[in-house]
């Protein structure tokens, strides 16, 4: 089993800045891969940014530019830092890791973001 545990969510004004960051535990020797994923109220769960095991990135057009996705070397944690928010970034984000071996994919809880003035 995989557990991720979330942090760092909360309401921000627009053009402020929050971090998430995501702590992976458990039968994780295989991952290759940890990511960012929010879900806005009536609309599909979609990828925000994700981070390879080699340190490759991948972001969503609508986040490049403003969002960082990065990991601590030594440890199996994400972070996700987010600038120049808008209102349209308001949605519950979650932590997703890939594991290899068996394939399968994992979430954590789910953090709000609020970006309201």
């Amino acid at each position: 089993q995989v557990q991720l545990v979330e942090s760092g969510g909360g309401l921000v004004q627009p053009g402020g800045s929050l971090r998430l960051s995501c702590a992976a535990s458990g039968s994780i020797f295989t991952w290759y891969e940890m990511g960012w994923y929010r879900q806005a109220p009536g609309k599909q769960r979609e990828l925000v940014a994700a981070i390879t095991r080699g340190g490759s990135t991948n972001y969503a057009d609508s986040v490049k530019g403003r969002f960082t996705i990065s990991r601590d070397g030594t440890k199996t944690t994400v972070y996700l830092q987010m600038n120049s928010l808008k209102p349209e970034d308001t949605a519950v984000y979650y932590c997703n890791t890939k594991i290899a071996l068996p394939r399968t994919d994992y979430w954590g809880q789910g953090t709000q973001v609020t970006v309201s003035s």
